[in-house]
């Protein structure tokens, strides 16, 4: 009965195995690499791989293990040299990927990914490109991993000379409970357990240098999903038109060369502390000063009243990983990619701690969930957060909800993290309270009836959080000295909008709030149209520094720029300016709301087609 199984924990340990070794020879290659990651850091890598290559070792399990499982009740030879050659192809194929990363690995300075078919699409690229040197270790490796593989396949799994149970009619009830428990487990350590959220690249990743998270990360797992975003549909295919490269890059690059020079500052010092706080999902619509519904936002109406509200401002797209990328790194969404889980992309954008870095900055990064959900710890991490916290670092003691600490926790933990850190200080907080399930402290208390009931509940707790959070940041001395940075990272249904391919669901807050605003600019309302990639161009040109390493990203407060903001809808996009918006949908291939007049409806929407065509070849070629 558990002969079967059996096979299946060897198969696990066959590909586990394997995979250490590739480990072994990458860190032997590239060792010069590894000179800032001490012996016990590099050690930890064959112990955070573990998840992530369980979970890959399932995968290419399957279908040996069914294999193998029919050998045990027939009695055909022929069932085990199926095996031996799906084995041996699988093996083969994990041998070529890893030693693929091994080569590559020098030059490109990420693992192996999509890119590789842009490369194979013109092999005589490859040999003319490829040194004598590349091509030899690249044999030797190979040899090297398929030798060592096929060995301790012999090892492991011998010719079943007879099947272990002969066929009986009551096989056809132990045969298909051992295929479905086999299956049933491998399909579970799959996904990484039964969490909400399946496992990721993120689960691998545990530290600030990218070489040791590169040699943590599963290869093949992480050529996989590469491989599955390359297949996806060009974006090209769903435009309501053809777009010439050439002229959308012209004329995208012109709204870019707006004057950047102008005397619009809102700041008394050029050098505060800065606070971000992330706020989950809090839509524009739901918020008292800045939509039609009411009552649900006092506190944050309050402090909005004494900063410098934007009130215009439109989510890059859906998720939150999404969010934090175009936030921290000034960049648009493109559809259906979240850049944070690419780590070989997002590695050469610009974020702005680095910026401030090089100011002396501290930085630091603080959660109450799981940061690994869209690699978001990864990208952080891999863009020189100094210290990222997330659920695992807060106290065990503590009450929490199914997704993660609540609001009141995360502000007292952010308060101890900001009394702890070296001035001056970048520090972010990502809020958790109004993401689903919903189950904060007060979730009994209704003030909200009927549609979206459950979140407007949820923000009536999580503003109360907020204005607490205030004011005991005012009993500090940082606090004359800390400029406040509320932003959304999407937006959200609300009782009067929940329909995802509407505009009104990506209309978030912005706010910035504190003693280093100037008094002429408190309490005043910026109604300029922008997006969450702004952020980054318009606070680095505040605080005096040079925002030309964020390329799609506007200063909003310069008042010769451009008005308009991007958005990225599940399958499609829309776009807004001071004159109206439109959304398109790639499946319907249709306009599904359309505000503005028609004499301006032609023109915005080939601008929002050069300007999708522009980042969409933009993020190709990262």
């Amino acid at each position: 009965m558990f002969r079967p199984l059996r096979d299946v924990l060897l198969l696990i340990l066959f590909w586990i195995i394997c995979f250490d070794v590739n480990r072994i020879l990458f860190s032997i290659t590239y060792w010069g690499k590894f000179s800032k990651v001490g012996f016990g850091e590099w050690l930890l890598s064959f112990i955070y791989s573990f998840r992530l290559d369980l979970a890959t070792a399932c995968a290419l399990s399957a279908l040996p293990f069914i294999v193998r499982l029919l050998s045990h009740y027939f009695q055909w030879k022929g069932f085990h040299s199926i095996f031996k050659v799906v084995l041996t192809t699988l093996l083969i194929l994990v041998a070529l990927i890893q030693v693929g990363e091994i080569i590559v690995y020098g030059e490109w300075n990420h693992k192996l990914s999509s890119r590789v078919f842009v490369h194979l699409s013109h092999p005589e690229e490859i040999v003319r490109t490829a040194s004598y040197g590349m091509t030899f270790w690249f044999v030797f490796y190979a040899i090297l991993e398929i030798a060592f593989g096929w060995w301790l396949a012999n090892k492991f799994f011998k010719r079943l000379t007879v099947p272990t149970y002969p066929f009986k009619w009551k096989s056809l009830l132990v045969f298909p409970l051992q295929l479905a428990i086999g299956l049933g487990s491998l399909f579970v350590l799959l996904r990484g357990g039964f969490q909400q959220i399946p496992i990721n690249i993120a689960a691998a990743m545990y530290t600030d240098k990218p070489v040791a998270n590169d040699l943590s990360i599963n290869s093949l797992y992480f050529f996989g999903k590469s491989y599955l975003l390359f297949k996806r549909s060009n974006i090209d295919e769903f435009l309501p038109y053809q777009v010439d490269p050439q002229l959308a890059s012209q004329q995208v690059k012109a709204w870019y060369n707006y004057p950047k020079e102008h005397d619009q500052y809102f700041l008394k010092n050029k050098r505060p502390n800065v606070v971000f706080i992330v706020l989950e999902g809090w839509t524009a619509e739901a918020i008292g000063t800045l939509g039609p519904t009411k009552g649900a936002t006092p506190n944050f109406d309050k402090i909005a009243n004494e900063g410098l509200l934007f009130t215009n401002i439109y989510s890059a797209s859906t998720t939150s990983e999404i969010g934090n990328s175009s936030i921290f790194s000034g960049i648009p969404a493109v559809q259906e990619v979240s850049i944070s889980m690419q780590p070989e992309k997002n590695r050469q954008l610009n974020s702005i701690n680095m910026n401030m870095e090089k100011w002396g900055y501290h930085s630091g990064y603080l959660f109450g969930g799981d940061l690994k959900y869209g690699n978001i710890n990864g990208y952080l991490l891999d863009h020189g957060f100094d210290v990222v916290k997330d659920e695992n670092d807060f106290p065990t003691d503590l009450p929490r909800g199914k997704l993660s600490f609540y609001d009141r926790d995360l502000y007292r933990y952010l308060i101890k993290e900001i009394n702890s850190k070296k001035k001056p200080f970048l520090q972010c907080a990502f809020t958790g309270s109004t993401h689903s399930p919903y189950d904060h402290p007060k979730g009994k208390s209704k003030h909200f009836k009927g549609e979206q009931a459950d979140f407007m509940n949820s923000l009536v707790y999580a503003d109360e959080c907020l204005g607490e959070f205030i004011r005991n940041c005012k009993k500090y001395p940082w606090y004359k000295n800390t400029l406040f940075v509320f932003v959304a990272d999407h937006g959200h249904a609300s009782p009067t909008m929940i329909d995802p391919g509407s505009y009104k669901f990506y209309h978030i807050p912005l706010l910035f709030y504190g003693e280093p605003i100037k008094e002429s600019y408190r309490g005043k309302r910026m109604d300029v149209v922008g997006s969450q990639a702004d952020i980054a161009a318009t606070l680095i040109k505040q605080m005096n520094g040079d925002p030309s390493s964020y390329p799609f990203s506007k200063d909003l407060m310069n008042p010769k720029v451009p008005q308009f903001a991007f958005y990225s809808i599940i399958r499609g996009y829309g776009w807004v300016t001071p004159k109206g918006n439109f959304t398109w949908s790639f499946d319907k291939q249709a306009i599904t709301e359309n505000t503005l007049s028609p004499e301006d409806s032609d023109r915005e929407i080939k601008n929002c087609n050069w300007f999708l065509s522009v980042i969409y070849e933009h993020y190709k070629q990262l």
